[in-house]
């Protein structure tokens, strides 16, 4: 019999996670959101809450819808409390080890029949899946970011997912008003094996001096119609998330071709992540951002 998912635990309350529970909760989905950092739930929680006001004060939602999509979201302080869900997603930062962890102790809080996935952006579904005690339950559900304005969700298999679990996972994005696309496991599946290389080829483009980050984001926006630079895009992704990503594709494919810019190990060396750390390749401490290079 098909699983239909009415409660979804949340595991990560940063913006990836927090971005999730509330399109779960403006779907009518009773959400638990849990984070071990105590502030960061909080602050995940307050996130939401402020997304929520500033769509009210556009118009574009109700303040009886508002309420009641906050009221769906409660917060979960360990994974016992994840027990009663239908669907966890673990939307943890993008470290395999971190993300292991986390599942290889989550799985004895939840029902037999539970399904498992992770949000990661790059990571091998089938070896994520080898820490649960239920790979046939286990998936692949990447939302891209920030999670309430884009449209698309890529769904990714590991070698163990049965058709049950994917076919219940097509129906939940479904559910949310987004649209999934499915992509097999392999390194960054399909938006960022192909958008990191190009945001690494932009940086490489600044390293060597070919242009500076204000002439680069300009002729991408203006010479490709791209809405937002690379660089800028990797300030708002996060540069550490980048060279994560970057990371994976070279190791897991072997092809030079997908070496990490020095540029960008030395910017999250630094700790200069992006938009999040006011610091990347905007600095982002004034009232407009200004081009570090």
């Amino acid at each position: 019999m098909d699983m239909e998912i009415k409660r979804v635990g949340i595991i990560g309350a940063g913006q990836m996670g927090s971005g999730i529970a509330q399109v779960c909760a403006s779907a009518g989905l009773d959400v638990l959101l849990n984070d071990r950092d105590a502030a960061r739930l909080e602050n995940g929680l307050g996130a939401i809450e402020g997304n929520l006001n500033r769509l009210v004060s556009k118009g574009t939602l109700s303040e009886e819808d508002s309420r009641t999509a906050r009221a769906r979201i409660a917060p979960a302080r360990d994974f016992d409390a994840l027990g009663p869900c239908d669907l966890v997603i673990e939307a943890a930062t993008e470290n395999e080890a971190t993300k292991r962890e986390i599942f290889s102790s989550l799985c004895a809080s939840l029902r037999p029949e539970a399904l498992v996935a992770t949000n990661t952006s790059s990571i091998s579904i089938t070896r994520l899946a080898a820490a649960t005690d239920r790979p046939e339950k286990f998936i692949g559900i990447h939302f891209m970011n920030p999670v309430p304005l884009m449209q698309l969700v890529e769904l990714i298999r590991g070698i163990a997912t049965e058709d049950t679990t994917y076919e219940a996972a097509k129906a939940f994005i479904a559910k949310l008003g987004k649209t999934s696309t499915m992509s097999e496991d392999f390194p960054a599946f399909i938006v960022n094996r192909i958008l990191l290389p190009m945001i690494n080829e932009a940086i490489y483009t600044l390293y060597e001096g070919v242009g500076s980050v204000e002439s680069i984001d300009t002729a991408m926006k203006l010479g490709a119609n791209h809405p937002m630079g690379p660089l800028q895009l990797a300030d708002f992704i996060g540069l550490d998330t980048c060279l994560s990503v970057m990371q994976v594709l070279y190791e897991g494919l072997a092809d030079s071709k997908y070496r990490p810019c020095p540029l960008l190990v030395k910017y999250v060396e630094a700790g200069w992540l992006g938009r999040k750390a006011k610091r990347g390749f905007y600095d982002y401490r004034g009232p407009t951002p200004v081009p570090t290079r």
